[in-house]
């Protein structure tokens, strides 16, 4: 009776050894990634790109969106929106800046921030989200200090509540600093470096870094990589939307409805003319610009072809030339994160469109003071055959037509002699002996 207190102890000792203790709770289980690359500058093509992942990985029951990030910045209002994606997405979104030479500049350091996990490839930089204005000159002091003071309050925000490091956020915004993927992660910026989209998820499962999943941790065995491929109207969009682009669209059109105007019935100018401009029109209907830099576009087209019809002696062109100039350099208005127009792009294109189209100039008036030759005047002069004659009429042969002729002088042609075309006569040529060169007395010898 003595050992019977000890009994209960040696019950339970007795269970724990013949019931197996449960394992992990990720133990078995497939964890699901979707994965898409983000590239280029952050606009709407982009924005409606992360709506869908986001569906899709919803939709086909992934776990974890996992996000290739290389921008050089973007629009600041697709970023918000992209941002609010992020923030709000059913599942962890995962950001890796990455392959190697790849960057999160502007518009993308935000992205970063509100990420689940952030990470980023060797050899790949974060930083420069400063708003700059157009052409990449500074902004007035006012509305810097306002458009500063809002980003750093949303990306303070964001940086926080991921728990990462604020002060240095916040230098990305109002000191522009840029920094390597090794100092982005001691300063606790992001999360890891890895160098492979793999690599990152092998480090975040054996780590248990999302504890928002029912498998906080798994190993390199128990995910799996689905990549995302976007189709052409992604691609194309996201071509069609770059400023650089829609501008030279613009131009393009401008151009080619130029020589349609000038030379009627060319048809492939105007219609290549005509889907560029439509094509520009469409982007900037998106894209943050001007209504006074797209008309002194347009009107610089209107003074160009007025030079045609007005003898200015090139003032028309010069004021085209500055009135296309003038409209690029104001044609995009300030956004935050916006790659606009530099100098050095304007410039060129600019010069280069004006020659373009004064070299139309040239050709088309100097078509216009040459002599109209055409019927029988294009004739005068020509050389012709005699085929057979009679009288004063007889037939010949030009440029391989059979015509009808009659001799100048009234005198008889002989068959194979040679004519020259003098004048018309309805359809009868009147022709005269062709001058035919005396040979010298070293030709005869």
């Amino acid at each position: 009776m003595k050992g019977l207190p000890f009994l209960p102890i040696v019950l339970i000792i007795l269970c724990l050894t013949q019931v197996p203790l449960p394992g992990p709770a990720w133990a078995g289980k497939d964890v699901s990634v979707l994965y898409c690359r983000i590239e280029g500058s952050i606009n709407p093509a982009q924005e409606d790109l992360l709506e869908k992942v986001i569906q899709v990985s919803q939709e086909d029951g992934h776990a974890i969106l996992l996000l290739g990030l290389d921008t050089p910045g973007g629009l600041g209002q697709s970023m918000r929106e992209m941002l609010k994606m992020i923030l709000n997405a059913p599942l962890p979104v995962v950001i890796w800046v990455g392959p190697q030479g790849a960057r999160a500049a502007s518009a993308g350091v935000f992205l970063v921030a509100a990420s689940t996990v952030a990470a980023m490839s060797p050899q790949t930089s974060i930083g420069a989200a400063s708003p700059v204005g157009m052409g990449g000159k500074d902004i007035p002091e006012t509305m810097a200090k306002k458009i500063k003071n809002d980003f750093l309050s949303l990306i303070r925000g964001v940086a926080k509540g991921r728990g990462r490091n604020v002060d240095w956020y916040e230098k990305a915004v109002e000191e522009a600093v840029s920094i390597t993927a090794s100092e982005a992660v001691m300063k606790k910026v992001v999360d890891l470096i890895a160098v492979s989209p793999e690599d990152l998820l092998t480090q975040i499962g054996s780590r248990g870094l999302l504890t928002t999943l029912d498998t906080p941790g798994f190993t390199e065995d128990e995910f799996t990589i689905k990549s995302y491929e976007p189709g052409f109207r992604y691609k194309f969009l996201s071509w069609l939307l770059d400023p650089q682009i829609a501008y030279f669209l613009l131009l393009g059109g401008i151009a080619g409805l130029f020589f349609e105007l000038s030379n009627p019935g060319t048809v492939f100018p105007g219609t290549f003319g005509a889907i560029c401009l439509l094509l520009a029109l469409y982007a900037m209907a998106v894209l943050p610009t001007t209504a006074a830099g797209l008309l002194l576009i347009i009107f610089s087209l209107v003074l160009f072809i007025l030079e045609i019809a007005v003898t200015s002696y090139g003032l028309l062109s010069i004021g085209g030339a500055v009135s296309l100039f003038i409209g690029s350099m104001i044609l995009y208005k300030f956004e935050y994160g916006l790659i606009v127009l530099p100098l050095r792009v304007i410039l060129p294109t600019v010069i280069a469109a004006t020659a373009f189209i004064g070299l139309g100039l040239f050709l088309v008036t100097r078509a216009q003071r040459r002599p109209h030759q055409t019927g029988y005047r294009s004739m005068y002069g020509l050389s012709g055959e005699v085929v057979n004659w009679s009288g004063e009429k007889g037939r010949i042969r030009v440029r391989g037509e059979l015509w009808k002729a009659r001799s100048a002088d009234g005198l008889p042609r002989t068959p194979g002699e040679r004519v020259r075309v003098k004048g018309a006569d309805g359809l009868t040529l009147i022709v005269e002996p062709q001058e035919t060169k005396t040979p010298s007395k070293g030709e005869q010898q």
